[in-house]
């Protein structure tokens, strides 16, 4: 590390007299991750030492987290745990810091880039423009107009040199935007995907600051409350244990089930988890959402396998083409046959409306993950692998089965990296069939309440781990 970098942290820190938060000088010289004021006066190279330092602290802090948090609970561990965890959070925040200015950085490259490919594309189509107009001013000539012309034979034959020349340049002019198009392309790739990260990191800043900001409310809460008394802090610790048992045994709601105590729900979530590396706050928040919708709950029965007309489970409504003929309803039958269910009484979800059209679409989800039977039928295998039994015996109404089915599905769909935009894409991919957008019908909604209801789950879960 070179001297200048380390001067001016201890210069810096005295001004400011938050040593401990600066680097710090011991026998040895060692630094600490600066804090997000001293960033700002650090140079590229230093802020890339910073980085490196703030990574090995945030190590650091991790294992002592873990050695102190298998020692007895009692009042001096736990508000160790908190000061540490609230300064690895801190660190955290700081790294994203530097990686996200960094990756900010690079967009404003790219992004320079990108518009002037922009320009030279329609420099280009002007010029492929006048090419043209003077092509077909020299292809409206005729043989006859050109025999009976009055201009020299050198004028002819130079006129059909242009002519050629022309035409050569117009494949060059059509070459060139090709190309620049293909490369425009590829700069605006790079680019959304380098603005996805930036989105990502930005996430992981907030839930990290939020993860701050409740660490140090429960410490300061956990202090005034005991005033130091271990007594009084063993009474909290209690309370705390009844918050996680109401946690655990609170209903999880699913379609066409029974409703299970979250602390199953969250085994089977895991479990799936470890299957597909799909995070178990994102299917649970996925199995949350279609849940709390309330549309398509399983209130339809199938009345023809030939039309996949249906009615009402409970009103005996008709309702046109509950499921699509013979895409759904031939697996719709084999699924229940090989399950010893009969598929004359077995609930599906209904259809937005009673009469069948275009835009209404078909019902025909099963069970709590909500699969039509031919997509079912597509995972059927890897879900009874999965899940370690027989493939004929993946039930689609068997809530752990439904867990993995819906983990599979989201792996697919590209949410095992964890990120932000990767979830949140994969969801609105489950709700609508394509990533977030504009598009009509919307999607972006789905997306957006799937990511809160996996950050409240997500705490409840970090809160549990706590416990």
């Amino acid at each position: 590390m070179n001297k200048s970098f380390l001067l001016k942290f201890f210069i810096v820190a005295i001004i400011a007299g938050t040593i401990g938060q600066g680097f710090i000088f011991v026998a040895r010289a060692e630094a600490v991750c600066p804090s997000l004021e001293t960033l700002k006066l650090l140079t590229e190279a230093e802020l890339r030492e910073a980085l490196t330092v703030c990574e090995k602290e945030a190590v650091a802090l991790e294992l002592n987290i873990e050695t102190t948090g298998k020692e007895k609970a009692s009042l001096n561990r736990d508000i160790s745990l908190l000061n540490d965890k609230i300064q690895q959070a801190k660190i955290a925040i700081r790294v994203r810091t530097l990686t996200i200015n960094n990756l900010a950085d690079t967009i404003g490259v790219e992004n320079k880039t990108i518009n002037q490919l922009s320009s030279k594309i329609e420099r280009e189509r002007d010029s492929l423009a006048g090419l043209l107009r003077r092509t077909d001013e020299i292809d409206a000539y005729s043989l006859v107009e050109i025999a009976l012309s009055d201009k020299p034979l050198s004028d002819i034959l130079g006129d059909l040199d242009a002519f050629q020349y022309i035409e050569e340049s117009v494949d060059n002019s059509l070459a060139e935007i090709d190309v620049t198009k293909k490369t425009t392309e590829e700069q605006k790739k790079v680019l959304e995907e380098k603005k996805n990260k930036e989105a990502d990191l930005r996430y992981q800043q907030e839930i990290e600051r939020k993860r701050t900001e409740a660490n140090e409310a429960e410490k300061q809460r956990i202090l005034k409350i005991t005033k130091g008394k271990e007594v009084a802090y063993q009474k909290e610790l209690e309370d705390k244990k009844k918050k996680a048992s109401q946690i655990r045994t609170a209903l999880f709601n699913l379609r066409d089930s029974a409703g299970i105590p979250f602390s199953k729900a969250l085994e089977y979530a895991t479990f799936a988890s470890r299957s597909t590396n799909v995070r178990p706050a994102l299917i649970l928040a996925i199995l949350t959402q279609e849940s709390d919708l309330g549309k398509n709950v399983g209130s339809c029965i199938l009345s023809s396998l030939e039309t996949g007309d249906g009615v009402g489970k409970n009103t005996g409504t008709f309702f046109e083409k509950v499921m699509k003929a013979p895409r759904d309803t031939n697996p719709f039958e084999n699924i229940t046959k090989r399950l010893d269910r009969d598929w004359k009484v077995t609930p599906v979800s209904c259809p937005l409306a009673k009469e069948y059209s275009s835009s209404r679409g078909f019902g025909g989800g099963m069970g709590p993950s909500q699969f039509i039977p031919s997509t079912w039928e597509l995972f059927n295998s890897r879900i009874a692998n999965a899940a370690g039994v027989r493939e004929n015996s993946a039930d689609p109404w068997d809530p752990a089965h439904s867990f993995i089915a819906t983990a599979i599905y989201l792996s697919d769909l590209g949410a095992v990296s964890g990120s932000y935009t990767s979830e949140r894409n994969s969801a609105c991919r489950y709700y609508s069939g394509r990533k977030c957008d504009n598009a009509r019908p919307a999607n972006i909604f789905y997306g957006n309440q799937v990511m809160n209801k996996a950050e409240e789950i997500q705490n409840n879960i970090d809160f549990l781990k706590g416990v």
